[in-house]
């Protein structure tokens, strides 16, 4: 897959021309809209891995933008906000909604750059991660119902024989139904299990 692109949200042409070169220049790609409105009608996940977003665009600011993608997808990259005013309240209120960070006008190149690359690795990561979730959801989704019950008494600990009088069925069956359950969920014991199924618990 190509490396995905740094979004540029400005209602001012030269901004978007300036950033634009500015993240050429080190090799990323760059995608430019004069308005909030320009990208949620081409917004497209897969293509998009950073948003470097105006404060202040009207009418739909930075902020109600972000929050407008959030809404609207299961996941949204991560966005650098930039504005030309030094606003507290705002800042607080990008960093509460998830940014990545937030800018003043005029900012560092390098400083941008260096939070631009650290976003497109987050992001990166952050992808990972869900679609390692999205694996493990699928794996369990494979279980029987008795698999299921069979598992959730594996990772109280349960011996065979104990799971055997729980459910009333033989040991024999209860391995069965164990060998079945960490053939599906592609692990090879009861501890690899119950650390695959933590992560999912703790994940977003």
């Amino acid at each position: 897959m190509n490396p995905r692109s740094v979004v540029i949200v400005d209602d001012d042409e030269a901004v978007r021309d300036a950033l634009s070169w500015l993240f050429s220049s080190k090799g990323l790609h760059t995608e430019c809209f004069a308005s909030g409105e320009a990208l949620l009608a081409a917004f497209d996940l897969e293509r998009m891995g950073c948003l470097v977003l105006d404060v202040r665009m009207a009418p739909l600011t930075g902020l109600v933008l972000f929050e407008q993608l959030r809404a609207a997808h299961p996941y949204c990259p991560p966005a650098i906000f930039l504005t030309g005013h030094a606003d507290v309240p705002l800042a607080v209120a990008a960093l509460k909604m998830g940014a990545a960070d937030f800018l003043e006008k005029p900012f560092d190149d390098a400083i941008l750059i260096e939070r631009v690359e650290a976003a497109l690795a987050r992001d990166a990561a952050a992808r990972d991660s869900l679609a390692s979730r999205s694996h493990l959801q699928a794996q369990l989704r494979q279980l029987t119902e008795r698999e299921r019950e069979v598992m959730a008494l594996i990772l109280e600990g349960k011996l065979n024989k104990q799971i055997a009088e729980a459910l009333d069925i033989s040991i024999k069956t209860v391995e069965v139904h164990r060998a079945r359950v960490l053939d599906k969920m592609a692990v090879k014991s009861a501890v690899e299990l119950a650390g695959r199924l933590s992560r999912l618990q703790q994940e977003p």
